[in-house]
């Protein structure tokens, strides 16, 4: 499911007929496939307030099944059917009605939201002939039209005096929402928490599943342990990782017990939207975000030629641009010199890579792709532990700690210090930025200046 502002997609992919028959699928310009809808749902003679108010009834109708990934979520590879049975009548190739195409023209894009609300609403309608249901009657809008109701005004004598028209001026191509790779411990970013949110709201239907008391967006054991439940109540494999099957699985059961993709939705309100991570990151930006973006640009850098190393300044600056876009250029993607998604994703995979082939040897090691906190049983929690209780030789107000593996409190407060006396938020919680100033701290006094892991690699990578 979608997690941001509804936008308004490009296109849109029908399947020509009931969900399961095998029947074509056809992509086509959204805007055309609401007048295709328009002219086969409604008459051009009717009254234009009541043309205007099912225009918007169509839009917003479509809106929702793509804004819930109502088929997607499920396996199918289209986001509509034109079956009457699910959906909308859509008939493939036929003309449009003049004076439909100039309204949709106006109106286009225009669609119903319930107030304190932000998927679009789920538009619910029928002829009111042959069939009735509680949502809009199309032949009803000609009566309401006749009586001098405004557009808004028969809207609301269907849906509630709760509900506005609202306008999006963004326009793009719709992607599906799994991130490309299986989240799992260690994670940071908005996709985890977005899964954290919806666990904890589907748990209130299905209470054994266990809540996560901090949906910060770090995938803890906490996580991982109400992930495998989740798993384990749908028939899916237990690992505590969030594959695309899980993801998607998620977001379908979210929909549903929240309602979304009905008449009487539950509703997603903007703190439930809300993330604590930037969704892009470019030019201007600045914060530890910006600052571990840079840390992996900084080692992609070091071991693949053609790509700019970034300085870690925590500001989005032009050399950082110039150094995104390198990397962009390098693996394949549009050279915008924007963190999107995509290039995120591809930073990421890149590292792991690196990651893995990092040499033994090294003076400090690179960031572990593990966030460590208290509680957390890991070599890499050894390894900072050394770090730590080597550089409190040189400072004083930096308390040395065993080498235990377990990050305990004792773990925590040293931590905290060093981040106090780097300026670090001191919140004892290691990540990519903490961890690259406790491992630089720490190899440029045992091992001298410039020593670094990403400023001694050992080999670079030139294609």
């Amino acid at each position: 499911m979608l997690t941001g502002e509804p936008f308004i997609p490009e296109t849109i992919t029908v399947h020509l007929g009931a969900p399961n028959s095998n029947a074509e699928n056809v992509t086509v310009p959204f805007r055309d496939y609401v007048k295709n809808v328009a002219s086969s749902e409604i008459y051009p003679t009717w009254p234009e307030n009541a043309l205007r108010a099912n225009i918007a009834v169509i839009v917003s109708f479509a809106l929702n099944r793509i804004y819930t990934e109502w088929y997607r979520s499920r396996g199918y590879d289209f986001d509509i059917t034109n079956s009457t049975q699910y959906d909308q009548a859509f008939v493939y190739g036929r003309d449009v009605f003049e004076n439909i195409s100039l309204l949709v023209d106006e109106l286009y894009p225009e669609f119903i939201r319930r107030n304190g609300s932000i998927e679009p609403l789920f538009a619910a309608f029928c002829n009111g002939t042959t069939v009735t249901c509680n949502g809009l009657s199309q032949w009803g809008t000609v009566e309401l039209a006749n009586q001098g109701m405004t557009p808004i005004e028969i809207l609301r004598y269907y849906y509630g005096n709760d509900i506005n028209l609202v306008r999006s001026n963004d326009i793009r191509s719709a992607t599906r929402t799994y991130p490309g790779v299986p989240l799992n411990i260690g994670d940071v970013g908005n996709d985890v928490q977005t899964i954290q949110l919806q666990l904890n709201r589907i748990s209130n239907n299905y209470p054994a599943i266990p809540k996560i008391a901090e949906t910060d967006g770090i995938y803890d054991e906490n996580t991982a342990n109400a992930v495998r439940i989740f798993q384990e109540i749908w028939g899916l494999e237990p690992t505590g990782e969030v594959n695309e099957a899980t993801w998607y699985q998620l977001s379908y059961i979210y929909t549903s017990v929240k309602r979304l993709a009905e008449l009487n939705s539950e509703g997603l309100s903007q703190s439930e939207i809300d993330r604590i991570f930037p969704n892009t990151l470019q030019l201007g930006d600045t914060g530890n975000a910006v600052r571990s973006m840079q840390y992996y640009l900084a080692v992609v850098g070091a071991y693949y030629a053609s790509v700019q190393p970034a300085a870690i300044t925590g500001t989005y600056d032009e050399a950082t641009a110039a150094s995104v876009r390198s990397f962009q250029q390098t693996f394949g993607l549009p050279q915008t010199g924007i963190m999107d998604r995509q290039t995120w994703n591809d930073l990421y995979a890149a590292y792991l890579g690196i990651l893995e082939s990092q040499p033994a040897d090294a003076c400090a090691q690179l960031y572990p792709d593990l966030v460590l906190r208290e509680g957390v049983t890991d070599e890499s929690v050894r390894t900072l532990q050394q770090y730590l209780s080597y550089l409190s030789q040189f400072d004083p107000n930096i308390p040395a700690v065993s080498d235990t593996g377990y990050f305990g409190p004792l773990t925590k407060s040293a931590v905290q210090a060093f981040q106090r006396q780097y300026g670090l938020t001191p919140n004892g919680v290691v990540g990519a930025v903490t961890w690259d100033a406790i491992a630089g701290a720490y190899a440029e006094r045992r091992c001298g200046a410039n020593k670094r892991p990403y400023q001694s690699p050992g080999y670079i990578i030139t294609a």
